[in-house]
């Protein structure tokens, strides 16, 4: 089944279920995607936004996510942060499973072998194999330093 079935499912179990908060999140994640599809639109190509593109979607929503969670926390807004928190719940759940320490030092380390880096020059190369295999999986942020580590 591909993410936009499981979205759509999701949405429909939400609403069954009567569950406001998550298929509030539920929403917000359609609303996401189908924003990109109109500003692929825009950009003059036409069809439905692929799998990948829809994982970056659902990293980004996380993202912003935790850091409103992090500012509402520092501003004393204890209800909001819980909020903001339980919508990343939801959306995780869309997410594939994230990589342990291990894991991605593993695939650094084959991501390297397959771009034939040598230097810190092939950073990008390294990080465009990582992005096209483990998009959603890890956080390409904390990452690029230990790619950068690797090949210098």
């Amino acid at each position: 089944m591909s993410l936009r079935d499981l979205l759509q499912t999701g949405l429909k179990e939400a609403m069954k279920a009567k569950a406001a908060d998550r298929l509030s999140t539920l929403r917000l994640i359609n609303a996401a995607i189908k924003d990109r599809e109109i500003a692929l639109r825009g950009e003059g190509e036409a069809g439905e936004v692929d799998e990948a593109a829809i994982l970056s979607i659902l990293g980004r929503m996380v993202k912003q996510r935790q850091e409103s969670a992090r500012a509402y926390e520092e501003g004393g807004r204890l209800e909001l942060a819980e909020k903001e928190l339980a919508e990343i719940a939801v959306i995780s759940e869309f997410l594939p499973r994230q990589l342990a320490g291990d894991e991605v030092d593993a695939a650094i380390a084959a991501a390297i072998a397959e771009a034939g880096a040598s230097s810190i020059r092939d950073m990008g190369k390294v990080m465009a194999v990582l992005k096209g295999k483990y998009t959603g999986q890890m956080d390409f942020g904390a990452v690029g330093p230990m790619v950068k580590d690797k090949l210098a």
